[in-house]
């Protein structure tokens, strides 16, 4: 395990002693503790835990859903001067009311152009996770899987600079599950989009990441970072694989106790 390190100076996202608490029928909890964090361009950063640390919150931190009680968060513009965030959920949250292009297209209307321009974006993601074909389906002809894959061509489709997904696989069985770890990997690979990916598993964290991140503590705080330096197309039977995932293992244990 490395050590924590401070915030790079060329992080896409900088994260400085960042607290958040609410407070309900006169309690105060709070969910992180002064959390320091970059994040770098073009990496599948994993964060894990057990449940409660804070994971999920830290995203909504960074998307805009939740105000931190303390510190500063800070994202690198993109190449356009904007700086886009996409997000994908454990359920792919899908209208059922729109066919699937439809749905894919859904987060470009904001953005204007003409609607053959949406179109023409939103079938080049959906090309893109290997679903070209279905744009004409309504979601609740797909599988599980598959919607999954149209959640993560619609957060594509705004060509977000960072990708946010909160445990997406957790509700899938086991062979779907790995197609779609390779398939973030793959997609990753040709858009050089930056990934923050939530997960429980350890497995799936270790055979994803280029860095993992461990929340423990109530209040969450960051207690290790491990470097997965394991090149890239991995195997699963890969026994570096294994020894990453023993150590992160140990770390979480380690988190846990001592907090």
């Amino acid at each position: 395990m490395a050590a924590i390190s401070a915030t790079d100076a060329s992080a896409i996202i900088d994260i400085r002693d960042v607290s958040l608490a609410f407070e309900r029928d006169g309690i105060r909890t709070t969910v992180l503790d002064r959390l320091t964090l970059g994040v770098r361009q073009g990496e599948i950063l994993v964060i894990v835990g057990e449940s409660g640390v804070g994971k999920s919150t830290l995203l909504r931190v960074l998307i805009g859903l939740a105000q931190p009680s303390g510190g500063t968060v800070t994202i690198a513009p993109t190449r356009d001067g904007r700086a886009p965030i996409g997000l994908v959920f454990q359920d792919a949250r899908l209208l059922p009311w729109r066919r699937v292009l439809s749905n894919v297209a859904f987060g470009l209307e904001r953005r204007g152009g003409s609607r053959n321009e949406r179109r023409a974006r939103a079938q080049a993601m959906l090309d893109l996770v290997g679903l070209g074909a279905l744009g004409g389906r309504w979601p609740h002809q797909l599988s599980g899987g598959q919607r999954q894959r149209v959640a993560l061509a619609r957060a594509l489709a705004i060509d977000p600079g960072v990708l946010l997904m909160d445990e997406p696989f957790s509700a899938l069985d086991s062979l779907t599950r790995e197609t779609l770890q390779d398939e973030v990997q793959r997609i990753q690979a040709a858009t050089g989009t930056t990934v923050l990916f939530v997960t429980h598993d350890i497995d799936e964290a270790v055979y994803l990441a280029d860095r993992v991140i461990v929340l423990a503590g109530s209040p969450g705080r960051l207690v290790a970072t491990l470097d997965v330096e394991i090149p890239r197309p991995r195997r699963r039977s890969d026994p570096a694989l294994a020894k990453a995932a023993r150590a992160l293992r140990t770390e979480l244990s380690a988190g846990s106790a001592v907090l």
